[in-house]
Order: C-alpha cells, then structure tokens, then sequence
C-alpha cells in the first residue's frame, strides 16, 4: 500500500463559505459563519449560526470522505449510543473552492481531556461501550481501507518505513529498543479478518465532553471497516492506567488486538517525537508522555 505524497493543503476563507453558502444554500445566506478554532488538520470547520456548521475538506484526499459520510453517518446515527455528526446538505465546488463539501448540525460540547473529565474511568468506559456499538453494526459494503482513511483498518506495515525513520532519528534520545520490541510486536500480532466498523481518529479533539461526560463523537472522516485496532490508540494517548484497564476489559480485547493498538499508537508518537526533537512545546511534552505510557504498557521479552 503506497500512502504517496503528502497531501497539498489550500486555506479557506471565512467569505468564500459565505460564498459558497449563499449560492447553494440560500436558505442559510444570512447566518453569520466564523471559523471555529483548532478546527482540525483534514478539513476547515465554520461555524454558521447557532445550530449548523460548515466543513470543507482541505486537500483532494480529504474530499473523498464526503461522499462515504454523506452515504454512511445517517446509517450509523440510530445505532450509536452518543450523538455523531449527520450530514444535512452537501455542497458543491463554487467561489474558487475545489471540492465537494457538507453542512452539518453543530454538535456541543468541548474537546476531552484528563482535567475536564469527571471520571476518566467512566469516561473509557463510555467510550468501550461507544466503540462497542459501532463493532456491532452489520459491516457488509462499508468503506474498506483506502487513501480515503489513509488505510485505518488494514495492516500496520502500511506505516513501517514511516516508524523506522522515526526510531533512527530517536537514536539517543528514547529507548529506540524497546520501540523497536513493541512495533515488531504490533506488526507480527494477527488480525482474524473479520471486518468490522471503526471510527479511524479517536483523538481527543474528536470526543465531546459535557460536565465533564463524554457527550459527543465527531469526524468519521477516517471510519471504515477492517481491523478496529486503531481505535484502541486513545488507550495510551488520553487514558488514565485505571482507565486503559477499564477501557480493554471493557471492550474485550485480546492480547494481539492490543498488540496492534498499541502500534497505532506508537507510530504517530514516534513520527510526532522525532519531528519535535529539542522542542519544548506542548505538542512535544505530550508526545514524550504518551511515549511513556506505551512504554509502561510494553514488557520486554525475556
């Protein structure tokens, strides 16, 4: 599987989605669209008015999601436990905007993290029962793995060279053996092949808290149906260790499923530390923790 080149980002500006609006979407023309801060990395999000937001898809990859969220989400909406973005309309290319994109209904809510959760132990159990349901949901014709989820749900070698170059550049700075030991355990862990639904980037930005509950899942524009096993990266990434446990008891997740998680996690902290190395900044402090809680979570053979 070839990831190929990096995708070319476009900006996009607060009036040409009023543009875009205005001459698709008439009805909507007078609400005020303001971007929303942290938006995300794969797609531009506006909010427009109280109620709705717009989201644009920053490069031709992204855009392939549309048409699969436009296709999917109202199908996995009623069987889901917690709330997830619905399409409403889907626009189209217009006001030198290049690519399909949708409205949606604003979710509220605010990004999860380990001070504005109540209780991290049930918050990973909410998430399992989330996560849990959306495995139950009849997976025949779902999106198999492509370049529209930069493959989520197919093997973890997609991603070898990607890790490897990050471990030489890690070369005396981490423990690189260990790394070493926990991705080639990932990488040898069998997957049965049954497939099964997946959301593909539960990230924290994309789990919703409200008094401190997780409220809310957004962005399945990496979801599809394979291995679920990049789910279970948030394991390490935002669960507390009682809530990692709680999380895997909860979900039932056998030692090789674990194993590949584990590797979800491992390569985007890798690619992440050694992109930041002798930076100081919170998204390198944050990597180098997660980097010590798969570490904490990996036992040397022997």
């Amino acid at each position: 599987m070839d990831l190929g080149p990096p995708p070319q980002r476009i900006t996009v500006h607060p009036n040409q989605v009023r543009r875009l609006i205005a001459d698709q979407f008439p009805e909507w023309a007078a609400l005020p669209v303001q971007p929303v801060p942290m938006s995300g990395w794969d797609n531009r999000t506006f909010r427009v008015g109280d109620e709705l937001l717009a989201r644009l898809p920053s490069a031709s990859e992204y855009a392939l999601a549309v048409d699969k969220e436009h296709r999917w989400l109202p199908a996995l909406a009623p069987r889901l436990p917690l709330p997830i973005p619905v399409p409403l309309a889907k626009g189209r290319p217009g006001a030198d905007y290049p690519f399909p994109w949708s409205i949606y209904a604003w979710l509220p809510g605010e990004p999860a993290n380990a001070g504005r959760m109540a209780d991290p132990v049930r918050f990973a159990l909410d998430l399992a029962d989330f996560l849990a349901a959306l495995r139950s949901v009849d997976a025949a014709d779902g999106p198999q793995p492509g370049t529209h989820n930069w493959f989520r749900g197919a093997t973890l070698r997609t991603y070898d060279a990607q890790a490897r170059r990050a471990l030489t550049a890690l070369d005396g700075h981490v423990d690189v053996g260990l790394a070493r030991e926990i991705w080639t355990a990932a990488l040898d862990a069998r997957w049965d092949g049954v497939d099964v639904w997946f959301h593909g980037d539960i990230a924290p930005g994309n789990l919703l808290l409200d008094g401190g509950e997780l409220a809310a899942v957004i962005d399945f524009g990496t979801c599809g149906v394979g291995d679920p096993s990049c789910d279970l990266a948030i394991a390490w990434t935002q669960l507390t260790a009682d809530g990692r446990e709680a999380f895997r008891d909860r979900l039932a997740v056998d030692d090789a499923t674990w194993a590949r998680g584990r590797g979800w996690a491992l390569w985007k902290t890798l690619v992440t530390c050694a992109n930041s190395l002798g930076h100081a900044d919170e998204e390198a402090t944050n990597a180098r923790r997660v980097l010590d809680e798969i570490f904490s979570d990996g036992v040397r053979d022997g």
